[in-house]
């Protein structure tokens, strides 16, 4: 048995396309921030780290010449690795993952669908990170272990994690994913087709910001009641393509949700192709226990209802779903000394 692998101070990270978030055991979910680094270029130098999560989210589309703030994770997998390097480096530092100077062990999240490639680039980043070794759980599994599902039994459980960049879906029984599947569409592409909606519609360009707040304060996956529409009607600012000058526009619950009908179309699609390939058996657990949804895009009001509709199945909204991944890493730290248990891992 490793005993310095046991006094190590063991973390659970979901490394997401909108949010970081790091699990502690006995501690919870220690660090919630959002994935953005904001980097300031130097012409004789490369670019340096000015801020990273909240301080470098604030700086979205305010940002002078020399410091941009982007994403270095695009749909769940790295798309620049120093950037992420240093983003992980800064959080591991934050949440002190160290004990008596021994390196963590690290169980980290990744999209069931992602690449060998985009697996070992997530694994070599954290390793020049800090990690003492790195252990990888695939997204649904953990999101299922944090809702609390029965993964181990012979049972079914279906699992609907709505994330900043994927949606996974997942049948999951006697440890493993049945069936799994990964769609690029998430919270992000909802704020694309909002900002879209208000250039095409209002003649307004709006910022990523200022769209997550649309669709937080009145997005909806189904058409609204006669009284929610009445209620939900927000006032936004953006600047006019026509003039370039600043400009206020007016959305309403229900043309919102018209713009998102596309991309939640697709989580529909997903949802329905993964129900068409259960085995029959399962296919009755499904029936009985339902659908259990996951993520950040759990909390779009309707979401479960649109799925009911849709599959006429039971839809549940996961208690916490934003940090049902983290605390389902969290979970699976127990199992990395079991042999029995430990299959759970990719």
């Amino acid at each position: 048995m490793n005993v310095f692998g046991l006094l190590a101070n063991n973390i659970a990270i979901d490394l997401g396309t909108a949010n970081t978030l790091i699990f502690i055991p006995n501690k919870g979910v220690v660090l919630d921030e959002p994935t953005i680094v904001a980097l300031r270029s130097n012409r004789m130098e490369r670019p340096t780290v000015a801020a990273i999560g909240h301080d470098a989210k604030a700086m979205l589309g305010r940002t002078p010449a020399d410091i941009s703030a982007i994403r270095p994770l695009k749909d769940g997998v790295i798309a620049d690795f120093e950037v992420t390097e240093e983003l992980l480096k800064r959080f591991m530092h934050k949440v002190n993952a160290k004990r008596w100077f021994l390196q963590p062990q690290v169980v980290v999240c990744v999209p069931c669908r992602s690449t060998l490639f985009e697996r070992q680039g997530i694994r070599k980043a954290l390793l020049s990170a800090g990690a003492s070794n790195v252990l990888m759980l695939e997204e649904p599994m953990a999101a299922a272990l944090g809702a609390g599902l029965p993964v181990h039994h012979a049972s079914g459980s279906m699992i609907v994690d709505i994330g900043g960049g994927t949606t996974e879906v997942a049948i999951i029984a006697l440890s493993g994913c049945v069936y799994s599947a990964s769609v690029r569409v998430g919270g992000d592409m909802l704020d694309d087709a909002i900002i879209t909606h208000v250039r095409r519609t209002h003649g307004c360009i709006i910022g990523e910001p200022t769209a997550e707040y649309i669709k937080h304060k009145i997005g909806c996956a189904q058409p609204p009641t006669e009284d929610e529409a009445a209620e939900t009607e927000i006032e936004v600012h953006g600047r006019s393509i026509a003039q370039g000058v600043p400009k206020t526009v007016h959305l309403t619950a229900r043309e919102v949700q018209e713009a998102l009908h596309e991309p939640l179309n697709s989580i529909v699609s997903a949802v329905k192709s993964a129900l068409e390939q259960t085995p029959p058996e399962l296919s009755a657990d499904l029936a009985k226990y339902g659908i259990v949804l996951t993520g950040g895009g759990a909390l779009l009001r309707h979401m479960d209802g649109l799925l009911s509709k849709a599959t006429g199945l039971p839809v549940i909204v996961a208690p916490d779903p934003l940090t049902c991944v983290a605390r389902g890493g969290g979970k699976a730290l127990d199992f990395i000394h079991d042999k029995r248990l430990s299959s759970i891992f990719v």
